[in-house]
Parts: structure tokens; sequence; C-alpha cells
């Protein structure tokens, strides 16, 4: 299949490619899909998406309705629909699954490598999963079920079990005139030969390009480079941040007893990096991962229990208001000014408390460096308060008349700052150690902190300075 479509048949105008100049689909085909849908012509869908990437397809069952896709997908060729499956939004995925028959799609499947064809596997529903692994032979479906046997999200689940070694004593012509035998039995991908010791351990590994470099006669052993041993129940984030560190292309699995029993290529660990960034992003905002096919009650149920945490720490900070609000009667400017103060200390711990997110998944923070780090964003939020503080201190006192107003919130800003800095580290450190999550925790607890010490500090000054 070719990434980039021409144009979509002969007699189709040039104008109307599937996809615009950033690999995006057009509007246009996707509305010549649409219209063939309610047609119900299948010829003419089958011919408007067989030349579009497995990545394109998905993304068009996106911009599709449930019953447009209900529809397509009875017309996508087996192979193409195999390779779509993976990549799909998993609530879409789960849908179309509902409608593809267990024979179609056990033939599908035999398309894919082991760990895409267990991803898929996954989403079906007991019954439905038992149909389509009868209806597959007997090797695709232990390999598919042994994959499921792995707990999900780690290096078991995730790889593959189609790898190529040889023994230690082979010669690269050996290995050379074995892999030319495989035919079709070679994996679809991959980039090294591992080499294994009479018990099946991994021992070193070859680059294709230097096993094709090498001379016949030359012992794999002497060939052999060490390699990143993964163990088959290492947790995939920790299985992505070893392919970063040490920049790998692909890395041999095994079992408890250090046998080899599979492989990671890099094209799932790019999809593993994203998904875990995009998770970061979305608990730092509260919400769950929400795809095109999400049901309004499913979004609803995701971000309603965050919002009523957010709840709970607007009356804590209300509280604090509540008891000044003597001050506030005979000061009326502080109403004002108060959402200033707590807006840019907000501000500032969102920042803190990114950038400590950040370092504590990419493993760049730690114990050994905890402290400088803490100092580092201590000073930084007390400069930011002193570069700040002259700012609406000056703007305060020119639109009140009064200079101590302006001296009491400029003040309020240099000490909040600070507070949001040291919470903003503080926090996503503290939830760390103690085994949390500090993606999905911190935020509620910065921002309520902020708040507080943020209307606590400008109102207390307040009350001391200017009654």
């Amino acid at each position: 299949m070719s990434e980039r479509p021409a144009t979509l048949d002969p007699d189709v105008n040039e104008d109307h490619e599937a996809l615009d100049e950033d690999y995006v689909l057009t509007a246009a085909f996707v509305e010549k899909v649409v219209d063939a849908a309610d047609d119900g012509d299948g010829m003419r869908l089958r011919s408007l998406l067989e030349d579009l990437h497995p990545a394109d397809v998905a993304d068009l069952m996106g911009f599709l309705t449930a019953e447009h896709r209900g529809v397509v997908v009875l017309w996508l060729p087996p192979e193409l629909l195999a390779e779509t499956l993976p990549e799909l939004d998993d609530g879409i995925r789960e849908e179309v699954l509902e409608r593809v028959a267990p024979g179609t799609l056990a033939e599908a499947l035999q398309e894919l490598d082991s760990d895409d064809a267990a991803a898929v596997v996954e989403d079906l529903e007991d019954d439905q999963r038992e149909k389509v692994l009868a209806a597959m032979p007997a090797t695709d479906r232990a390999a598919i079920e042994n994959s499921l046997g792995y707990a999900e999200d780690t290096a078991g689940r995730l790889m593959q079990r189609e790898v190529m070694a040889a023994p230690l004593f082979w010669s690269v012509g050996d290995t050379i005139d074995h892999v030319r035998a495989q035919g079709e039995d070679l994996p679809e991908l991959f980039f090294d030969i591992y080499v294994v010791d009479p018990h099946n351990k991994p021992v070193g590994g070859i680059p294709i390009s230097g096993l094709l470099r090498a001379a016949r006669t030359v012992k794999l052993s002497d060939l052999m480079e060490p390699v990143n041993a993964i163990a088959s129940d290492t947790d995939q984030e920790e299985v992505a941040y070893v392919f970063e560190k040490y920049h790998l292309i692909s890395a041999p699995v095994v079992d408890a007893a250090g046998r080899l029993v599979g492989q990671i290529t890099v094209d799932d660990i790019v999809n593993i990096i994203q998904e875990e960034n995009r998770e970061d992003i979305l608990r730092l905002a509260g919400v769950q991962d929400e795809d095109r096919g999400s049901s309004v009650f499913e979004i609803v149920r995701s971000r309603v229990p965050w919002l009523t945490i957010n709840l709970a720490t607007a009356v804590l900070g209300a509280s604090v208001i509540s008891v000044f609000e003597a001050t506030i009667q005979q000061i009326v400017a502080l109403a004002v000014l108060m959402p200033i103060v707590s807006a840019i200390g907000g501000n500032a711990g969102t920042q803190a408390l990114t950038v400590t997110v950040r370092a504590l998944a990419t493993r760049e923070l730690n114990s050994s460096n905890a402290p400088r780090t803490f100092w580092r964003e201590f000073v930084v939020g007390g400069a930011n308060g002193m570069v700040l503080a002259p700012l609406i201190g000056v703007a305060a006192g020119l639109w009140s008349g009064d200079w101590r107003l302006g001296g009491v919130i400029a003040s309020a800003m240099i000490l909040n700052l600070i507070v949001a800095a040291t919470v903003g580290v503080l926090t996503p450190l503290t939830l760390s150690r103690l085994k949390f999550d500090p993606a999905v925790s911190s935020a509620v607890f910065v921002t309520a902190t902020t708040d507080f010490f943020g209307f606590l500090i400008f109102l207390g000054l307040a009350t001391i300075v200017l009654l």
C-alpha cells in the first residue's frame, strides 16, 4: 500500500486527492466516502479506500458516524482491515469489532504480528473472543493467548513473539542461509539477530547491517555486541525509558529464567511514548483519555470527579476570604485586587509543577538532585516576584491613590510566588515518594495551596498595614 495515494481513481480530478499537503484527509474525500456509504455502493467504497494507508483509514473512521463506519468496515479488504484495527481509537475499535464476523476477523488477525493481534483480541467481548480464536490456526491462537497471559502494560504484552535468533556457534553464512530459508515465516519487521546460548538465553545481538557487511566465514561470537535484555514483566514506561536512554532500535524480551521469548521494536516504543505523554498531559488537566468515539456520558463521568474536588478546594479558598470579611468591607479595593494575587500564584505554581512532573517522568529528577531543584525554583519564585511586584504595586497605588495598598499587594505578590514555586516542586516530589502518580494528584493541591495562601497573605497584610 502506498503511504500517499495519487488520485482516487482515473475519472477523479487531481484536485480531489485523499490527503492535503499536511497529510490530513480532505473534506471532499470524506464526503465521497459518506456518499458511497449512503448509496450502499460497496465497490465504490473499496476503490476509494484500497490505496489508503491504514493510519489514514483509521483517521477516516474518526470522521464518520457509527452508521457510516458500519458500512465502510464491511468493504475493507482483510489485509487492510487487519492493519487498520491497531491504529483505531479504543472506543471506535470496540464499535468496529462488533460489526466484523468472527471468521473475517480471524482471517484479518493472521496478517498481524502477535503483539498487534493480541491488542485487538483484548478488546473483544468474551463470547466473540472465543469464536475468533477458535477460527484461527493453532499456532496463531497460541501466540495470542500467550501474549494475553502477560499483565497489561508490560513488556510481555507489548512484545512480538516473532524473533530471529541464532546459536552461538553459527557463522555469518549459516545465519544468512537460515534467514533466507524462513520465507514468509520471517518477522514482518526486525533489525537484529539475537545470539543465544544452548539454554536459549540471549548473549548478544548483531544488527542486520553488520551481518551483511561481514564475510560468511566470520563466527557470530566474534561479531555480536552486548544487548539490553528486558524482563517480560517490566512496565512499558520503563521499557520506553530504556529505549530512549540507550538509543535502541530493538531489544530482546526474556522470561523469568532469562530465556528469549520475543522482541520489542522501536515502532512500538514510539506509540508508548506518545501514549504516556498524552496520559500525563490529560491527568494534569484532571481528565481521562477521550477519543472521538467517547459518548457524552463517558466524558461527563470522567470529568465530574475532578471538578468536584476543585469545588471543595474553591470552598477552602473562600473560607479564608470570609475570615477577612470586615477588612474587605472597609477597603473595597481589596476585592478587586485579590484575584490578581491568586491568579498569578496559580500560574506560577503550575509552571513549577509542570517542569517537575516532566523531570520526574524522564528520570532527570531524583533524590540526588531534588534539593538543588527545590532551591533553584525557590529563587526563581522570588526573582519573578521581584520583577512583577513593582509593576502591580505602582499600578495599584496609582489606581487607588493609596501607596500603602500598592506596597501590600507588591509584598503579597513576592511571598505568594515563592509559595507557589515551593509547592509546585514539593507536591509532586512528595506524591512520587509516597508512590502516587504526581501527574494525577498534584494540580489540585498546588491550586488549592496558592489560592489559600494568596488570599491569606494579601488580606492578612492589608489588615495589618491598612487598618
